[in-house]
């Protein structure tokens, strides 16, 4: 085809429309496409709230698995938990009082020793050649006295027949009176060095349980040094130093003033093992301002030497005990929140029921809002729902299906 110049008479339009049946077709489009839009997000919502058939997580369509435990009446402990350092009653660091050789070392490692066994032995001779002295020169004074005492008399029977002057007579009275204290002083000199022959043969102070050896014979001791020959630790009877806060003060001060045996109990570091058990001793006398907590110290007898000095232990005071309160295990109370609640099962039925709780102690708490007798749900907590149909369970459940949370 020949391209043929466009005259003046075909020239096209300076402006073209469409037609208005076009517009028209493309609203229809749209609206259509949007109901469709609005049609399938309707679908969604609804689909989201309908509740899953039986064993879905949410159990208000279906049955529920559940175990169970049931709400008793009985007494339950007010306790205060605290970190306690075991502390022996008396601890004896023994050093030396005498400067010597060591000539014998008689405790083993670890020995239980009583009071007045042997431990070390020093060399006494220097100190006996010194008491000797001391003893002779003892004997020599009194005999000394002696016979001033002997002159005394004879010049007493002479003065009354006028035989010596009065002054031969006073003088007499005070030689004697020096004599005397000469005498005094001879045996605080025997009395010192018995002590320091007695400080030679070193025994246990209290009775306890020895710690590792820290001389050997031949070793050479000072009077003035500061290393300990020996340590020694009592084990029975035993204490526990721990802290309570200082607002517990009013519970405890009263019955500690009555006399009234507090129990405590020791636990290991997990606190799943019980040490021992004993009662509260006494307080400090004062309150530690940076921390805002007293000191106590409790005392077992420790007969099994479970308590170890220095040990940290958990350890637990008991205050109070609440009667006749509603006790339910832990494990059924279910938090919302601020909120606390349980499900009262019923015609095997759970129904959710808001509860306050109380004191904890292990695993059961006191609660208020249920009854004696009232059976909870124990376990699928995250399937049950107010309302919900339950079925009980006769074994246990799984506990990852249990201490969630509800809606």
């Amino acid at each position: 085809m020949d391209n043929q110049p466009i005259g003046p008479d075909h020239q096209l339009p300076a402006h073209t429309t469409a037609p208005p049946r076009s517009k028209a077709v493309r609203v229809i489009v749209w609206i259509a496409i949007l109901l469709i839009f609005a049609v399938g997000f309707l679908l969604v919502l609804r689909h989201k709230n309908t509740p899953p058939p039986a064993g879905g997580r949410r159990g208000a369509g279906g049955t529920v698995t559940v175990t169970t435990a049931t709400a008793k009446k009985g007494d339950i402990g007010v306790y205060i938990d605290a970190i306690g350092t075991v502390t022996p009653v008396y601890t004896a660091s023994i050093t030396s009082e005498v400067t010597g050789i060591i000539t014998a070392v008689y405790y083993r490692e670890g020995q239980i020793v009583k009071k007045g066994d042997p431990l070390i032995e020093i060399d006494s001779r220097p100190y006996r050649a010194t008491l000797l002295q001391a003893q002779g020169t003892l004997e020599r004074d009194e005999n000394v006295l002696a016979q001033a005492k002997m002159d005394l008399a004879r010049y007493q029977d002479a003065w009354a027949r006028n035989a010596i002057p009065k002054q031969t007579l006073d003088d007499q009275e005070k030689v004697v009176l020096q004599d005397e204290g000469t005498v005094k002083l001879d045996q605080g000199a025997v009395q010192f060095d018995q002590v320091q022959v007695d400080f030679c043969h070193i025994v246990s102070p209290i009775a306890g349980r020895v710690g590792l050896r820290l001389v050997d014979p031949g070793n050479v001791v000072q009077s003035n040094g500061t290393n300990a020959l020996a340590v020694i630790t009592q084990l029975q009877p035993m204490t526990v130093i721990f802290t309570i806060p200082e607002d517990n003060l009013a519970q405890i001060a009263p019955r500690l003033r009555k006399k009234t045996g507090l129990p405590v109990t020791a636990f290991d570091r997990g606190g799943q093992t019980q040490l021992g058990a004993g009662t509260l001793l006494t307080l400090d006398n004062q309150i530690d301002t940076t921390t805002g907590t007293v000191k106590a110290r409790s005392i077992f007898n420790n007969r099994d030497n479970a308590l170890y000095p220095n040990q940290f232990v958990n350890t637990r005071l008991l205050v109070d005990t609440q009667h006749d309160a509603t006790l339910v295990p832990t494990s059924t109370i279910q938090h919302n929140g601020t909120n606390a609640f349980v499900y009262v099962l019923a015609d095997n039925v759970a129904h959710m029921r808001s509860v306050t709780p109380g004191v904890t102690d292990n695993d059961t708490t006191a609660v208020s809002g249920i009854e004696p007798g009232d059976v909870l749900a124990n376990s699928s907590f995250d399937k049950l729902q107010d309302n919900s149909k339950i079925v009980i369970s006769k074994t246990p459940i799984p506990a990852s299906t249990s201490g969630s949370t509800a809606p």
